[in-house]
């Protein structure tokens, strides 16, 4: 089982998406290859939905929840982190299962990045 300590990507601000992308890639791999994976999340105090949106939710595109509850383990998590993951979960589980959302979605977000 490999660990990941979270702090040592993120230091204590588990925020941004580019940390969260960098602990996709790393846990990505050993999770399609059924390995399971530890996120350690001793020392950090912070959490946003963009971070856990590319570290966390992204899996779901490809591997199905079920899977990946039995694969992945969370510890040291916060009550507030873990209440920023379980909501990030639920919209990617909604998003990846539901074509009309997701494309729905998309479109929000593709309108939002040209008006800025």
């Amino acid at each position: 089982m490999m660990t990941f300590n979270i702090f040592d990507i993120t230091g204590e601000y588990a925020t941004d998406s580019d940390s969260g992308q960098e602990v996709y890639e790393h846990i990505h791999p050993q999770l399609l290859e059924s390995q399971p994976v530890v996120l350690d999340f001793s020392g950090v105090e912070v959490f946003a939905s963009p971070f856990f949106n590319f570290a966390i939710g992204q899996l779901l595109s490809d591997i199905l929840p079920e899977h990946l509850n039995t694969l992945l383990k969370i510890e040291n998590l916060s009550p507030n982190g873990d209440s920023v993951l379980r909501r990030v979960i639920e919209n990617a589980k909604h998003y990846y299962s539901d074509p009309q959302h997701r494309q729905a979605v998309d479109t929000v977000l593709e309108k939002y990045a040209t008006s800025c």
